[in-house]
């Protein structure tokens, strides 16, 4: 089962207000164990970012100036995402900006359900976890995800921690790291430390029987078998 965990930032709150995608991070997943691939870009949106959202992201009009258009990223980003199920916290904010972008550029690229199943573990959470705070940050605290390095959002980075929560929170598998520095952690397998532990102990002691305890126990079998017990044992 291939995965696609996907953040995006957005210019503003609403597509139909002609609020655009500013960046896009993808995490791949292929049978709940991070790849290593991803798909990460920052779009020039070709209008003025929100001061309200740049609070949030941290983006600034001038940073984008100077980066790929949507229609110049739309192809890999779909060749990316095409066939898989994308998990996506709040999924009908990012599915709504991302059906805009594709409108934008004419009928033939139709919608995100073209290319993708669509989980949304925002629902997912809130499904397992009713009356509680289900946010991204909420959701690291109760799953003991480490969301240290997120003082901003950002795409890319979201999408990582996501994967944490989401493995987490079905039923656990391999932590991304999120300092990308630490290469050689970025890909543990689940219970990777304790199948360390364990290959360290000393080897197991193997206590055999002796011959006398052997014939005693030969002398048994004899017993229940002449009680007319089943023996398989001495059947066998």
């Amino acid at each position: 089962m291939r995965q696609i965990v996907l953040d995006t930032e957005t210019t503003g709150i609403n597509p139909a207000e002609g609020h655009r995608i500013i960046e896009i991070g993808c995490v791949e997943l292929i049978d709940r164990k991070p790849t290593g691939n991803h798909f990460h870009v920052y779009i020039n949106p070709e209008r003025v970012v929100e001061d309200e959202a740049i609070a949030v992201h941290g983006i600034t009009n001038e940073y984008l100036a100077d980066k790929p258009v949507f229609a110049q990223v739309v192809d890999a980003f779909i060749d990316f995402i095409k066939g898989s199920q994308l998990v996506i916290h709040n999924a009908p904010f990012d599915v709504g900006h991302m059906d805009a972008e594709f409108q934008r550029l004419g009928k033939m690229y139709g919608k995100t359900y073209d290319y993708c199943d669509v989980l949304d573990s925002l629902q997912l959470a809130r499904e397992m976890r009713p009356g509680q705070r289900n946010s991204l940050d909420a959701l690291c605290k109760a799953f003991h995800v480490d969301n240290s390095a997120r003082e901003l959002h950002g795409a890319l980075l979201d999408a990582e921690i996501l994967a944490d929560v989401y493995l987490a929170m079905t039923g656990g598998q391999t932590a991304l790291k999120l300092n990308s520095q630490s290469q050689e952690n970025e890909n543990k397998e689940p219970g990777h430390i304790a199948h360390q532990a364990i290959k360290d102990r000393p080897p197991l002691k193997v206590l055999r029987a002796s011959a006398d305890e052997q014939e005693q126990h030969q002398q048994r079998l004899a017993i229940v078998k002449s009680e007319g017990g089943a023996c398989l044992w001495l059947d066998s």
